[in-house]
């Protein structure tokens, strides 16, 4: 089989053609997620022009300027930050704070183990926590002791509680 030039110029040819046609599609590519990415990270349309058209102008050199000098993260990852910031500020906004010494306590705490304020008391009956002001259990809707009655017949029931009967207190009355 004879060696024809003409063949190989035709080759190296579409060979040439079929590389620079690679070349320019790849540095299309890259001006654009280039663009695109800058886009994502930066809201300035200043940076996205001069971006893109560093990658245009440089090519590949441009691309590794351009990760090199681009910002770390994107809007969305910079957004996702401050939510969660904000979700644990609110956390611990959340949390009481104790009135002797105004530290951070949890909710289920009885004392504070900084200044020994007292925060909560039990109630008598169903052990339950409860805050301090409150004279009815919320769980149980037992009083709490020393609570002052105001019916005839919670009076009969605390004095029956305290062993005294009605007929003992008409007789010291008299």
């Amino acid at each position: 089989m004879p060696f024809d030039p003409t063949f190989l110029s035709n080759f190296l040819l579409i060979l040439t053609g079929f590389g620079g046609a690679f070349i320019a599609a790849l540095w299309i590519a890259l001006v654009i997620w280039t663009y695109r990415d800058i886009r994502s990270r930066s809201r300035d349309t200043l940076v996205q022009i001069l971006s893109a058209s560093l990658v245009a102008i440089l090519n590949i050199p441009g691309v590794l300027v351009y990760l090199i000098l681009r910002p770390q993260r994107t809007l969305e990852e910079d957004y996702q930050r401050t939510l969660e910031e904000e979700a644990l500020l609110q956390a611990l906004e959340d949390l009481p704070l104790c009135p002797g010494c105004e530290r951070r306590v949890k909710d289920d705490w009885q004392i504070c183990p900084n200044c020994h304020t007292k925060l909560k008391k039990t109630c008598h009956e169903c052990n339950q926590l409860m805050e301090l002001p409150w004279n009815l259990c919320p769980y149980c809707g037992t009083a709490a002791p020393g609570v002052r009655r105001d019916s005839a017949a919670d009076m009969e029931e605390a004095l029956r509680d305290l062993g005294i009967s009605d007929d003992d207190e008409e007789v010291k009355v008299e």
